[in-house]
C-alpha cells in the first residue's frame, strides 16, 4: 500500500494506540500522581548554573547513572535531559561542550533501571535518522524497558546545529509540519500489521517497510518542549506531556502569575483534539534548612557567576519562542541559577511554591539542582515528605 501526504496533515490520528489508553502502562501508573515527579539529568558540562562554585555536578554517566538510581529509589515517575550538537567549546565557561547523547545515555540506563521512566530528546529533523530507524530504536528500547522509554521530540532551534549537519535551520513552523510527518509515519510503523510503503513531500520513503516488535501499550511515551503556536499545536496532537516554560521568566513571583493563562491554552489546544496532555515546568530548586542557610547557598552561587561572558545556552542564535522576552537587568543572575524558574526557599517554602504551581495548571516537576546529588539527597530527606502531606505525591 501506497500514502499520497501533506507535510504536517493531521490524519487518522484515531488509529494509534496512546500508552495511557492501557492501564498498566507506566505512563498511566506515573498520571496516577497528583504531581508528575521528574529529574532533569546534567549530562551536559555545567549542569544548568553557569557558576564557577565548587560541586559534585558531572556530566559522565557513571554521576548520571547514580542520579537516576537515586532518583528511582525516591519513586520518581521520569528523567530525561537535553541534547546538544555544538562546536568546540560548547557555549563557554563552565558550558565547555563537554556532553553526553541524551538518546544513547536513557538507552543504557533502562538496563540498570526497572520502574522510572526515561525519556530521550531526539532531534527528527537532523542529518539522516529515517523514521523507519527511530521506529525501530525505539520499538526495541520500549521492549528492553517494560514500556518505560519515551522520546521527547525536538526539531532544533540553533542555527549552528543544523548546520553541523551540513544544511541550513528550517523555518520555524515548517520544521513542526516536517515532525508531524514524521512521527505520524512513525506511529503508522508501530501500528501496522502488515508491511507499508510510503510516498510523500518530505525526505523520507518508505517501500514494503516493518517493524517488529510493536511497542507494548501502543507506543513508547512521548513528550515536546515548546510555547509557539506551532509546537503548541504540535504537542497538542501529538505529545502526552508538554514541557513548557514559564513566558514572563525565571522569577517565581512573575512565573506564577503568567502560568495559568499559558497551561491553560496548552491545555485547550489538545482538547480541541480530543486528547488530554498533561504540563511539565522545570523548576531549579535551592533549598536548605533555614532561610539564611538557603540564602546563602543562593549568594554563593550567584557570586561564582562565569566570568567568560559567552557561558550561556544563549550564546547561539536561536528562534525558540519559548525562551523569547527573557533577558532583563537581572541576566547575569539569571545565568549563574539557571533553570526554567527558580524554587528557593526552606522545604516548607518550596513545597508551598509547589502548591502555587499545581494551582497554576502545572501537573508535573521536572526538577533541577546546583549541585545534583547533595541537593537530591536533601530533596528526598526534607522535601518530599513535606510534599506527600500537601497531597503533592501518593
Amino acid at each position: 500500500m501506497s500514502l499520497t501526504h501533506q507535510p504536517g496533515a493531521i490524519a487518522g490520528l484515531e488509529r494509534f494506540a496512546a500508552p495511557t489508553e492501557f492501564s498498566e502502562s507506566p505512563l498511566s501508573q506515573a498520571f496516577r500522581q497528583p504531581v508528575l515527579l521528574g529529574l532533569f539529568l546534567p549530562i551536559q558540562a555545567g549542569g544548568w548554573s553557569a557558576s564557577t562554585l565548587p560541586r559534585s555536578t558531572d556530566w559522565r554517566f557513571d554521576y548520571n547513572r547514580d542520579l537516576v538510581l537515586h532518583a528511582e529509589h525516591l519513586a520518581f515517575d521520569l528523567v530525561f535531559a537535553l541534547s546538544q550538537w555544538l562546536p568546540k567549546g560548547g557555549y563557554g565557561g563552565v558550558f565547555d561542550g563537554n556532553a553526553l547523547d541524551s538518546f544513547m545515555t536513557t538507552a543504557a540506563l533502562t538496563a540498570v533501571t526497572s520502574r522510572i521512566m526515561l525519556i530521550s530528546t531526539i532531534h527528527v529533523l537532523y542529518g539522516p535518522l529515517h523514521p523507519l530507524h527511530l521506529a525501530k530504536y525505539a520499538a526495541t528500547l520500549d521492549h528492553i524497558s517494560g514500556g518505560r522509554w519515551g522520546i521527547n521530540v525536538v526539531t532544533g532551534h540553533r542555527a549552528v546545529e543544523h548546520e553541523m549537519f551540513g544544511s541550513q535551520r528550517i523555518e520555524h513552523d515548517r520544521r513542526y509540519e516536517l515532525a508531524a510527518e514524521f512521527l505520524e509515519v512513525v506511529q503508522r510503523l508501530w501500528a501496522d500489521t502488515e508491511n507499508w510503503s510510503f510516498k510523500g513531500e518530505s525526505p523520507w520513503k518508505l517501500d514494503g517497510a516493518f517493524v517488529s516488535p510493536k511497542p507494548r501499550f501502543g507506543r513508547p511515551v512521548l513528550v515536546n518542549a515548546t510555547g509557539s503556536d506551532a509546537g503548541i499545536e504540535f504537542a497538542a496532537r501529538y505529545s502526552d506531556i508538554v514541557f513548557i516554560t514559564s513566558p514572563s521568566g525565571s522569577s517565581f513571583a512573575s512565573a506564577i502569575e503568567a502560568l495559568p493563562a499559558h497551561a491553560a491554552r496548552v491545555k485547550q489546544a489538545a482538547r480541541r483534539v480530543g486528547r488530554e496532555v498533561r504540563t511539565l515546568l522545570n523548576p531549579m530548586v535551592i533549598s536548605r534548612e533555614t532561610e539564611r542557610e538557603t540564602w546563602d547557598y543562593h549568594d554563593a552561587i550567584v557570586d561564582h557567576l562565569d566570568a567568560d561572558p559567552h557561558a550561556s545556552y544563549n550564546r547561539f542564535d536561536s528562534d525558540a519562542h519559548a525562551w523569547r522576552g527573557r533577558v532583563g537587568h537581572d541576566a547575569p543572575k539569571r545565568r549563574a541559577i539557571g533553570g526554567n524558574i527558580e524554587v528557593i526557599g526552606t522545604p516548607e517554602q518550596v513545597v508551598e511554591q509547589f502548591v502555587q504551581l499545581k494551582r497554576a495548571g502545572i501537573d508535573g516537576l521536572q526538577l533541577s539542582f546546583f549541585d545534583f546529588k547533595p541537593d537530591l539527597k536533601f530533596f528526598g530527606d526534607r522535601i518530599l515528605p513535606l510534599m506527600k502531606q500537601a497531597g503533592l505525591r501518593l
